[in-house]
């Protein structure tokens, strides 16, 4: 098995070149994944969304929305309901909108995807159940009236896109390599964690 493993069976040059090509895909693979911020899309910071600068508009809609104190991207964008099925959703949209910002398919406008609907409905109705089941929304059952068809504005708001939103509000992230600056938020740093916020 080592034998097959360390290329034993084929000719040192070929051998040589084998490996080599190994180490240079891991290192593009490296430069990609540090490039990218990969590591930042396992948390549950809101700012790492405004990686992809599609996303502004929404965040800083969010981000001036009554939600902001409470809720994060995830507690509303990703199930809540179990472990796994919160990683699986998370990883599966995550690689999904990668390759659609990669490949430049992204709409000028953002809306929910038929997929992630019953997960942000699911969502709305976990965190307000108390005051859902005082009014006649009990009624409702998931799918027959989305939340959003009556409340429009929340927590994004109705207008939005990449002209609406002014930039000065917009998180940056510092470049790529050796600095001395964190983000910056809007000409500060982010807030921090655990200031009035959710989680």
């Amino acid at each position: 098995m080592w034998n097959f493993l360390s290329l034993g069976w084929l000719p040192v040059p070929l051998r040589l070149l084998v490996f080599g090509s190994w180490g240079i895909c891991l290192g593009l693979a490296a430069l990609v994944a540090h490039i990218s911020r990969a590591p930042s899309y396992l948390s549950d910071d809101p700012e790492v969304c405004v990686n992809c600068h599609v996303m502004r508009p929404e965040y800083v809609s969010w981000r001036h929305s009554s939600h902001a104190e409470v809720a994060h991207c995830n507690d509303c964008h990703v199930p809540q309901d179990s472990f796994w099925r919160h990683w699986l959703f998370k990883a599966r949209d995550g690689l999904w909108h990668a390759t659609v910002f990669t490949m430049r398919w992204e709409p000028q406008v953002i809306k929910l995807s038929r997929r992630a609907e019953p997960v942000v409905e699911q969502n709305c109705r976990r965190c307000h159940e108390p005051l859902i089941s005082f009014t006649s929304l009990r009624e409702h059952v998931p799918g027959d009236l989305r939340c959003w068809d009556c409340h429009t504005e929340v927590p994004h708001g109705s207008v939005r896109g990449l002209a609406t939103t002014p930039g000065y509000l917009d998180p940056s992230l510092p470049p790529v390599g050796p600095n001395t600056l964190g983000p910056q938020v809007g000409g500060r740093e982010p807030r921090a964690s655990g200031n009035g916020a959710h989680r």
